[in-house]
C-alpha cells in the first residue's frame, strides 16, 4: 500500500475542475445530466445488461450519478429505457488521445451516435490550441485506470483516521488529504465495494468514478500555453459526445 498522503497523487486536477464547476449554472447541470444519462445506457448496452451486481461498469456510471447528485429515479428511468431498446442503441464508447500546448498528455472519453462528427470535432480543438491528436496507446500508457473517491471534508466535520480506516479496510489502495477533501483511490475491481462501504455516515462525494490517473505530471510555464490549455480543456469538457478529459497537467 502506498503511504497516506502520496506525493505522486498531488496535484491530481479531477479536484480542482470540481471546484471549479461547483458552483455552475443549470444549463451546465442539465448537459452533465444528459451526459450522465448517455453514459448509463452504454454501460448497460456495452457493460452486460441493467444489473449493477453483474455488470461492474454500469455499478460505476451509477455511483459517479449520485455524487452528482442526479436522483436515484432519473438513474431507474434511463437503465430501463436502456433495456427497453430503442434508446441510446446507435451510442458507442469512444477515447482518443494526444497531447495539448508544451506535452500535455491528454486522454478524451466520449459516447457518440456519430465517430467521424466526434473524432473531426476532437481533432479541430486540439489543432486549433497547438497540441495534436494521436494514435491510440500514444499516451494512456503514462495513466494508470483507477477508482478515485473524493470526500468533501471543506467543513472539517470528518474524522481523518476513521475514514481512512474504513476506506482501507474496504479494499482502498490510499488515501489522500488535500484542499479540504480526501482523495480515496482503488482499483477498479474494488471501486465499488469501497464505495458502497463509504457511502452515508455524512459524507458528500464530491465525485466517485473510474478514472485515469497520471503517473507524473508536468508544468507549463509559458502564458501562451497555459492559456491554450485552458481553452482545449475548456472545449472539449462542453463538447457535448465528451463525457471525461483526463491529463497530467500540474
Amino acid at each position: 500500500m502506498e503511504g497516506a498522503g502520496n506525493a505522486e497523487m498531488s496535484g491530481h486536477s479531477k479536484w480542482h475542475n470540481i471546484q471549479r464547476t461547483k458552483g455552475a449554472a443549470d444549463a451546465k447541470r442539465a448537459q452533465i445530466f444528459t451526459k450522465l444519462a448517455r453514459e448509463l445506457i452504454v454501460a448497460v448496452k456495452e457493460g452486460g445488461g441493467g444489473d449493477p451486481a453483474a455488470n461492474s461498469r454500469l455499478s460505476a456510471v451509477i455511483a459517479k450519478a449520485k455524487a452528482a447528485n442526479i436522483p436515484n429515479d432519473n438513474i431507474k428511468r434511463t437503465i430501463e429505457k436502456a433495456l427497453g431498446g430503442g434508446a441510446g442503441d446507435d451510442y458507442e464508447s469512444v477515447t482518443y488521445e494526444g497531447y495539448g500546448p508544451g506535452g500535455v498528455a491528454v486522454i478524451v472519453e466520449a459516447t457518440t451516435d456519430n465517430r467521424n462528427r466526434t473524432a473531426a470535432e476532437v481533432r479541430h480543438y486540439f489543432d486549433k490550441y497547438g497540441g495534436n491528436m494521436g494514435a491510440a496507446g500514444c499516451v494512456s500508457w503514462s495513466f494508470d485506470r483507477k477508482g478515485v473517491i473524493v470526500v468533501d471534508n471543506e467543513d472539517g466535520d470528518l474524522d481523518e483516521d476513521e475514514l481512512i480506516e474504513a476506506a482501507l479496510e474496504a479494499g482502498a489502495d490510499d488515501v489522500v488529504t488535500q484542499d479540504g477533501a480526501f482523495e480515496i483511490y482503488t482499483s477498479v475491481d474494488a471501486f465499488t465495494a469501497v464505495n458502497d462501504a463509504l457511502t452515508g455516515s455524512g459524507r458528500a462525494f464530491s465525485s466517485a468514478e473510474i478514472e485515469m490517473v497520471p503517473q507524473s505530471y508536468i508544468s507549463l510555464t509559458d502564458a501562451d500555453d497555459i492559456k491554450n490549455m485552458e481553452k482545449l480543456l475548456e472545449l472539449l469538457e462542453d463538447n457535448d459526445d465528451v463525457q471525461s478529459v483526463w491529463h497530467n497537467l500540474e
